[in-house]
């Protein structure tokens, strides 16, 4: 899969869908999510690209990974400072954990080739 850039960080935000998210019928769920969560989406498309695994199958505690490619640190604190001001942040959805990284860092820091299978 291509990125229109090359990541400064990447973000995984561990959710849990609530009970209100899960009363709502599917079509209303995804009226809501083209209603709210895509225009944000699209407002920051050109700094910021989301990734979303369902992880329900396999896991209690959480149930969506979303997975945030950002060009950069301040780009990303844009784009949760919108979610912030939706009920996609801590109310359809808890905010279980939120885990930064920087791909290949440690090889980054070395000068030195990625080790990738």
């Amino acid at each position: 899969m291509s990125r229109p850039f090359d990541p400064a960080l990447t973000v995984f935000m561990l959710v849990k869908t609530s009970p209100e998210w899960l009363g709502f019928p599917v079509d209303r769920r995804f009226e809501l999510l083209a209603e709210q969560f895509t225009p944000i989406l699209k407002k920051h498309a050109d700094h910021v690209v989301l990734r979303f695994f369902d992880v329900e199958f396999y896991s209690t505690r959480v149930t969506d990974i979303w997975m945030w490619d950002a060009r950069d640190h301040h780009a990303y604190q844009l784009l949760v400072e919108d979610l912030r001001e939706t009920p996609f942040w801590d109310r359809y959805f808890d905010i279980v954990e939120i885990l930064t990284g920087i791909e290949n860092a440690y090889a980054k820091n070395y000068g030195r080739a990625a080790i990738n299978a």
